[in-house]
């Protein structure tokens, strides 16, 4: 079995992928990393000898990070747990914005990990 991770340009993607590799390895088990960010993912505190795999967006059909995650997921049958980062938000955001991690968390076939940010 393997544990997925999302990981948005965000500290909430950056907290994401630390509980994801702590879950990885309490499980024994790969990490599949899926990069939503812009850029490049830092993935040196992956332990040495756990399976890792980058799955990046393509282009134009991967606009929509939650489409990305979910088609991920399908494409990796093996995935037991899917870890995404959570942020607060106000009532009216919750309103007017769509939520990728309220998509996920309904729309995942596997059981959902949030993590939150702790309290500063």
């Amino acid at each position: 079995m393997t544990v997925m991770v999302a990981v948005p340009d965000s500290e909430e993607g950056v907290r994401a992928l630390e509980a994801a590799i702590a879950e990885a390895g309490e499980r024994g088990t790969g990490l599949v990393v899926v990069n939503l960010t812009l850029g490049e993912i830092d993935l040196a505190d992956v332990p040495e000898g756990m399976a890792c795999e980058l799955v990046g967006r393509k282009g134009r059909t991967d606009r929509d990070p939650a489409d990305t995650v979910l088609h991920a997921l399908s494409a990796h049958p093996d995935v037991d747990r899917l870890v995404i980062g959570v942020a607060r938000r106000s009532p009216v955001g919750k309103l007017l914005l769509g939520s990728l991690s309220q998509r996920l968390i309904l729309e995942a076939d596997v059981p959902v990990l949030a993590v939150k940010l702790t309290a500063h």
